[in-house]
């Protein structure tokens, strides 16, 4: 075979298959290795869209989808770009929480970069063998809580991946540009360490000193071999998560979006709903069920955001409060964490459904991962003290969600102000069709990405996370607001990103934190630095 030919037809960057010319046939050898017609790039498209639906699970439409990503990767994107409300739940959540559990099982060929802890002490050489030099983006995890599945440890390499192709898709990062990683520092999975098809190392976590020198020997290696990269933290612990945003943040380009993602994209839903409630945020009380770092991140920027509204920083931290799995976090706790303390509130301690009795809170925010967390009780009960009561069951995939929509609209007989971190079908109720919105965190991360690397950003910012909040809250139409909808179709994500990132790379200017002053055409300077695959 010819060598450029097999180099051709074996890299996914450039392969066209049945796409490539017959110029390009002649001038590579390519003749007799390929069927003999020509196919155009929407022809593809129209062929694989096919093709994917005729599988009959969603595990294998993501299987699918991971092969064609390794045979033809301008196909793949075109195919994902075109049909992104179809499949996004399949190339992330819900879908990818399955790919990681069953990963032993489906693993073929290596996508990502893996770094264990053995390879302590020689991090920085070992970066070297990644085949992309140019890295400006890169998601990063330890696999010990993805999603709401817990500890799958390096099984959850499919995060970093899934991620990584919504920032192409949906913001167009160059796909040349992406690295996704795991830290290999063992596992606490009992079962994944007994299965002879576990691909990672078959010892307990590594955690306390030997942990974090790790972490920074990865951090030192990162900024030596990519030192234009932002760094995504994805799907760590909370203890570590928030540990190593407060260490990291002012040393290099990163954020976690666990923390600061979903932080902004709940954000915007509440200032969503402040068209239909016409209540101000400052003017609301929040409870959270949940007190890891997802609901302590939202409470952070909620408070951040009520203070732009007038309230002192006490005022605002006085109308969020949480609960975990012993009740409602008070101030007489004989164990306070460091980053649930500042909600700690004066009353006595009470359950979940007392807390909602004693606050009557207007907005009611799930992160539990606990599947069923909100009753039947507790969303009549909401119900009962406000007229369009706020519920965010954000947990995902869909089996940890709080409620479902059905639920949360037929339980409040259709007044709740719904939102999910997973994906549900529009419910009809007596008023007519509620359709709710799915706060995902892809409607964030991924303009926010491109703002900070086309402005050549310097850090992040609560600032530029409630800038990428109110962006995305004013892309949402009258027309969706009225159906009970808080997020815009996701058909328009690329230009909920585009808007996204022009405004966050404006607040980090205004706030000197850009390395340059922004162009004039500064919009148009990221319309056109947006990958748009075609042949």
């Amino acid at each position: 075979m010819n060598p450029n030919a097999f180099a051709l037809l074996n890299n996914p960057r450039l392969n066209k298959g049945t796409g490539f010319t017959m110029a390009e046939r002649d001038e590579h050898g390519l003749h007799g290795l390929l069927p003999p017609r020509v196919s155009t790039l929407e022809q593809q498209v129209e062929w694989s869209i096919d093709n994917l639906r005729r599988k009959p699970q969603d595990i294998d439409k993501y299987r699918f989808l991971s092969g064609l990503q390794k045979r033809n990767e301008r196909l793949y994107y075109r195919l994902l770009i075109d049909h992104i409300d179809e499949l996004m739940p399949i190339v992330y959540t819900p879908t990818v929480g399955q790919a990681c559990q069953e990963f032993a099982n489906i693993f073929r060929e290596s996508m990502g970069f893996y770094i264990s802890i053995e390879h302590k002490g020689r991090i920085n050489t070992l970066m070297q063998n990644w085949l992309e030099q140019d890295v400006r983006l890169i998601v990063v995890t330890d696999g010990e809580r993805i999603l709401g599945l817990g500890d799958l440890g390096v099984s959850g390499m499919g995060i970093p991946i899934g991620k990584l192709a919504l920032y192409s898709a949906c913001a167009g990062i160059d796909p040349g540009q992406c690295m996704p990683i795991v830290l290999d520092v063992g596992t606490d999975n009992a079962r994944f360490r007994q299965d002879p098809r576990y691909q990672g190392r078959r010892e307990p976590r590594v955690r306390g000193p030997e942990y974090f020198e790790f972490i920074d020997e990865f951090i030192t290696a990162v900024k030596s071999n990519f030192p234009h990269a932002l760094v995504q933290f994805e799907d760590f612990a909370t203890p570590n998560a928030i540990a190593l945003l407060e260490k990291y943040q002012d040393q290099l380009l990163c954020f976690n979006d666990d923390i600061q993602g979903t932080a902004s994209v709940a954000l915007a839903g509440f200032y969503a709903a402040t068209r239909i409630t016409r209540t101000k945020i400052s003017e609301m009380k929040f409870l959270f069920a949940g007190a890891g770092s997802a609901a302590t991140g939202i409470a952070e920027l909620l408070c951040v955001a009520m203070q732009l509204e007038g309230l002192t920083e006490t005022e605002a931290r006085s109308r969020c409060y949480l609960c975990d799995s012993k009740g409602l976090i008070t101030r007489d706790r004989e164990v306070l964490t460091h980053h649930a303390a500042p909600f700690a509130s004066s009353l006595p301690a009470m359950t979940l459904e007392q807390a909602i009795e004693n606050i009557k809170p207007h907005a009611l925010i799930g992160a539990t991962a606990k599947g069923g967390t909100f009753t039947q009780a507790i969303l009549e009960q909401m119900a009962l003290f406000h007229d369009q009561p706020i519920i965010f069951a954000l947990s995902n995939p869909t089996s940890k969600a709080e409620c479902t929509a059905e639920e949360a609209y037929g339980y409040t007989k259709g007044k709740a102000v719904f939102a999910s971190g997973s994906p549900f079908a529009p419910v009809q109720v007596r008023e007519g069709l509620k359709v709710p919105g799915q706060g995902n965190n892809a409607y964030i991360f991924p303009g926010l990405g491109l703002g900070t690397l086309l402005s050549k950003t310097t850090r992040i910012t609560n600032a530029m996370l409630i800038a990428a909040a109110k962006s995305l809250a004013q892309a949402v139409s009258p027309a969706r607001i009225q159906q009970g909808c808080l997020y815009p179709p996701l058909r328009d994500i690329r230009e909920v990103s585009h808007a996204i990132a022009v405004t966050v790379a404006q607040t980090a200017a205004a706030a000197g934190l850009t390395q340059e002053p922004l162009p004039a055409d500064f919009s148009a300077k990221v319309t056109a630095a947006m990958y748009d695959p075609r042949y």
